[in-house]
Order: C-alpha cells, then structure tokens, then sequence
C-alpha cells in the first residue's frame, strides 16, 4: 500500500479515485448480450451459458430434487449460523417499519402514504469465485418483510451445472423455488425484460462484477429500476494511536481478498501505526487461501496520514466508503460528523465481517463513491410510497381559490377549470 503523508487538500479529489480496470468496449459488450436475451430468450441465455460458464444447460431453472440433494451438503454448523443470521437480519428489518399518519393540511384536505410493495424483484447472486449466499438473506429478508409477492433468484452454475450448495439452501430456508441458472449481464437483461422461462421483474437487487453492473445501468435506461449502482467491495479505516494494529490489518484483508479490483484505504493521524499495520498484513496476509487476490487488491489500495482525527473525517467524507470503519478512541463521539458512507462500524471490536453477515444490517450498499447520493438496501427498497388524498366540498371551497390563481398564473386554464367548475356546482346546490 501507498502511503502519503499530510496531502494538500487540493490533492485529496485526485487521492479518492477509485482504480479502474477498464474492460475493451464494456459497453457494447453487454449492449449486445442485454439485445441477444431480448431478441432470443432462453436460446441466447444457453449460448451465454456455454460461452461463459462453459457448460451446457438443458433446464435454466434449478429442480426441487437440485434444492433438496443442496440440503444434504450443508453442514448443521453453517444451517445454524444461517438461521441465526436470518434472525437478526429480520429483527432490524423489521424495526424500519413505519406507520404512515393521517395529515389535515386544512379542514376538508386530508393526506397521507401508503408504503406498497413491489410486486415482482429480480435478486442477483454472485457464485463464481466466492458464493455470496449471505446477499441472499439481505435481499430476501427485507423483500419478505415488504411483502413483495413474487422474487426471482439468478445466480452462475459451475462448469457441471450445479449451483453451490450453501445458495440453495439458503435460497430454499427463506422459501425461494424460482431459482435460475444464470449469471452475468445476461441474469440482468433476462429479469429485466423477460424470456419464455423468466417472467420479467419491476427491480433488480445485488452487486455482480462490471459487466453486471454495467447491465443493470442499461437496463435502468429502459424503465427497469435497480437497487443502487454497486461495483467493486471497499473499506476505508480511520485508526488512532490507540488503535490494534492486527485488527486494522485484518479489516483491510476482510475486503482486499473480495477481488482485485477491491480497494482498501487506511486513514490515521498516527505514523507509527501505519508501519505496525504493514508489518500485520504481511504476516496475515501468508495464511488467506485468497492470498493472490489481496496482494493485488493491496497494490491499489493506500494509506494516509493527516493531522487529526477530524482531518481523516473529512477525508473520509470525501471519499464517501461503501463501509467506515472508527477504530479510534471514544468512537461514539464522532458519530455526528460522518456524512458520507454507506455502512459504519464503530470501535476495535466492530469488525466489517459482522455486518458483511450477521449483525443485522443490510451488506447491500453503494460503492465508488456513491454513498454521497444512495443509501444501502432497506425495508424502503422494495415498497412504493404511494400519496393518497381526500377534499371534501368544505376542503374544496377552503383551498380552491389558491388553486384557481395558480394554475391561471401558470396560464393552465383546464386546471383551472376543475375547479372552478365544483365550486360552481357547490355554489348552485346552496
């Protein structure tokens, strides 16, 4: 990892770029994948399968005999671990629950929401080199809480055609049966505008590589509404003297070893921590099977020392972290400060794993940057808002003239006319 120490301000916009790994004609690559699965449906969907997973499917949709033999390789350990995290993933999703209240804006005008679920999501689930059968419970759990009537699960199979084990279980313990075969931006243009097997959906949820996300943007072009744009995994920790170096460089690895367009980011007021984190990662760094991963992960990745901890903040800000790590003294205290970020975790002892699968909050969150603007996955992802209102003759008589004025001065005569044409009538029957 770079280090730089004390940057002008004026160098910070240069410092928060996020590295890119630009793929040759992106765009058009999944332009014509997205144009392919809307031309020839489930045949361009097996083409892709054996183009890109190098395997050839007969049925795209995953068997209940495929969900049930998937029960029998799990261990009883993870079912357990999974069946506790789904607890506490529900518990905090259902503490967002609102009820929406009444609103008399003026005698005879009453307003208020209605949340209604999205009907039909699309969830996608990574399976190449980590399955992620974790992002199924944080998109499932909420989506059940809305109740969203019908969620469609799309994940890659293996070179034999399999889905990982963990994916279908975890898939069949929350009650999902419609589960496909199918990975890539080819999954996304399918859920988006549907095949003759995959009924299209109204939003598509989960994080994928760039390819995937580059599909969701597009499809998001054509009506199709998405979660958030989600691209590579990122950490940025703000550390102090008082900090544990080990468990700062374990942070650090936690999210280097996702890929290596992953990107990490140390921010400290402490020199001397930096070395001690270095020396940590090397050490740590010797026992990850994903080791390879990490290592390039950490070569974009870098580290910054300012002056104090309200500097690393505002640098922090700036950078606006998918997930916040406050690994300093009296973290609670700077809670008010955070602006930007999508996810954060306060103290030496609240490592980014928990929320990656079992504290309760949604993993699900906005990277690259986008956390200035998008929130994480929420109960509020999957319903609609919907305003309803209700103007009795008194209401209408009440806020008419001010309606009548402001759709003349907009020189909108028809507005106007709706009610004027009322108050005529309301008028006639006194």
């Amino acid at each position: 990892m770079k280090t730089y120490t004390n940057p002008p301000i004026n160098q910070w916009e240069s410092l928060i770029e996020r590295p890119s790994f630009p793929a040759e004609n992106l765009e058009e690559k999944v332009g014509q994948i997205i144009a392919q699965v809307q031309l020839n449906g489930d045949a361009a969907l097996r083409q892709f399968s054996k183009d890109f997973d190098n395997v050839e499917l007969l049925d795209l949709q995953v068997s209940q005999s495929e969900i049930e033999f998937a029960q029998t390789q799990v261990s009883e350990e993870l079912k357990e671990a999974i069946g506790i995290a789904a607890n506490n993933i529900r518990t905090f999703h259902e503490s967002q629950q609102s009820t929406e209240t009444e609103v008399e804006t003026m005698p005879g005008v009453t307003c208020w929401r209605q949340n209604v679920a999205i009907e039909n999501v699309g969830l996608y689930i990574p399976g190449g080199t980590a399955p992620l059968f974790s992002t199924i419970l944080m998109l499932v759990v909420p989506a059940q809480i809305a109740c969203c009537k019908r969620m469609v699960l799309c994940t890659p199979p293996d070179k034999n055609g399999n889905i990982n084990p963990a994916i279908l279980y975890t898939a069949s313990f929350l009650g999902i049966t419609e589960i496909y075969k199918v990975g890539g931006a080819q999954a996304i243009a399918a859920m988006a505008f549907g095949t003759e097997t995959i009924a299209k959906v109204n939003k598509i949820f989960g994080p994928g590589n760039q390819y995937v996300t580059k599909a969701k943007e597009m499809v998001q072009q054509s009506g199709v509404a998405i979660d958030m744009p989600a691209g590579p995994s990122e950490v940025l920790i703000i550390a102090d003297e008082n900090s544990d170096a080990d468990f700062v460089a374990a942070d650090l690895l936690s999210q280097a070893e996702h890929g290596v367009d992953s990107q990490v980011v140390l921010v400290t007021n402490s020199a001397d921590l930096i070395q001690k984190v270095e020396t940590a990662l090397q050490q740590q760094l010797q026992q990850l099977p994903r080791k390879d991963f990490a290592e390039k992960a950490l070569q974009n990745s870098f580290s910054v020392v300012l002056n104090t901890v309200y500097d690393c903040i505002d640098f922090s800000n700036l950078y606006a972290p998918e997930h916040l790590i406050l690994a300093v003294q009296n973290s609670i205290s700077y809670v008010g400060e955070i602006q930007n970020a999508g996810s954060v975790f306060l103290g030496n002892y609240s490592c980014e794993s928990a929320g990656d699968y079992a504290s309760g909050t949604n993993h699900t969150l906005p990277t690259n940057g986008f956390a200035r603007s998008y929130s994480g996955v929420s109960l509020d992802s999957f319903v609609k808002k919907i305003t309803f209102q209700k103007i009795t003759k008194t209401g209408l008589q009440n806020i008419g003239k001010t309606i009548e004025i402001m759709a003349e001065a907009e020189q909108l005569l028809a507005h106007k006319n709706a009610v004027s044409i009322r108050l005529k009538k309301i008028e006639d029957e006194q």
